[in-house]
């Protein structure tokens, strides 16, 4: 794909103009009090992976409305002092699949808890195992226009409060200290939906984060998961103001101005499924330090290895874990 977005040089300054709902803040706070009315951890159990280098255990929460959620928690074997935490979300389409599949954070030093996305996990990957049981109006295939017709209704929503709770699971798990949140496409977008709800977090790291700058994503591409969004709307064709008005409570550019922990972004100039002027609309949002990785030659894969690599080294100056 070739270069089809601002120039570097307009995107360093671009700032997104979706408005904010102004009830947004008292809708996620009652979204995340309900499902704090219920115990977070809901049950720990030990797994045996034969890996001998790390520890273990598949955690079940409580995440919106009390739903159970799944996550698989990963420590470095034999550690018992407290660690930094590592809360990895997931992308478009992909369950936590096996424990033995995401080792970095927890070889790195880190507690680790990668957590399911419920209803996902049958597109790509090794599966998940959280389901959605709430239902919703007709919706396109995938997962972004389930519920869509009303905040309240929404399928992120859910996976937000869900999110923030996976946080709450991880400050409850034995042997946790400071915590940061990951995650790249949707993953990024939850991780900076994350940043705006939850407190005092120790750092964040977002990569092509989906879920940003919204209206301009629709305009500009028509790749999935916002193609899903376009072809609902090509067919309830008079809807479009209610999606829009939904969509703006779940726009990370309105996450990004109440974040206050330190974040790395990182995005690729090439990128039509999370384009990069929706990253930088974040981006330039945030409210808390943060830089980001930029990577003209590549799509929405960025910088893969390379990027890992320079988040383990901007981690360590904001974690630092005891066994590294």
């Amino acid at each position: 794909m070739a270069l089809f977005d601002l120039p570097l040089d307009q995107l360093e300054r671009y700032r997104s103009d979706v408005p904010s709902p102004p009830d947004l803040d008292e809708f996620w706070a009652a979204s995340i009090a309900g499902a704090r009315g219920h115990d977070v951890l809901v049950d720990v159990v030990p797994v045996g992976t034969g890996l001998t280098l790390v520890d273990t255990w598949d955690v079940t929460f409580a995440g919106f409305d009390g739903q159970p959620v799944r996550a698989w928690y990963t420590r470095p074997a034999g550690v018992t002092e407290d660690l930094p935490a590592v809360v990895e979300y997931l992308g478009y389409g992909r369950g936590r699949g096996l424990p033995q599949e995401r080792l970095t954070w927890a070889v790195a030093g880190y507690a680790h808890l990668l957590v399911d996305t419920r209803g996902q996990g049958g597109q790509y990957g090794s599966g998940g195992d959280t389901p959605d049981p709430v239902g919703s109006d007709p919706a396109a295939p995938g997962f972004v226009t389930r519920g869509i017709l009303d905040p309240a209704t929404y399928y992120y929503r859910r996976v937000f409060t869900d999110a923030v709770r996976a946080v709450d699971a991880a400050r409850a798990l034995r042997g946790v200290a400071q915590v940061a949140v990951v995650g790249n496409s949707q993953g990024g977008g939850i991780a900076l939906a994350v940043a705006g709800l939850a407190p005092d977090l120790a750092a964040v790291m977002v990569s092509a984060p989906f879920l940003c700058d919204i209206p301009r994503a629709l305009a500009i591409t028509d790749a999935d998961p916002y193609g899903e969004i376009v072809r609902y709307l090509a067919v309830h064709r008079g809807a479009a103001d209610q999606v829009l008005r939904t969509l703006s409570y779940v726009d990370g550019v309105h996450f990004a101005a109440r974040a206050t922990a330190p974040a790395l972004f990182a995005t690729g100039l090439r990128d039509t499924v999370c384009p990069p002027s929706t990253v930088f609309a974040a981006h330039n949002a945030y409210a808390a330090d943060h830089e980001i990785a930029v990577y003209p030659y590549n799509h929405h894969e960025g910088g893969e290895a390379h990027h890992t690599s320079r988040q383990l080294t901007w981690l360590a100056g904001h974690l630092r874990p005891p066994a590294a």
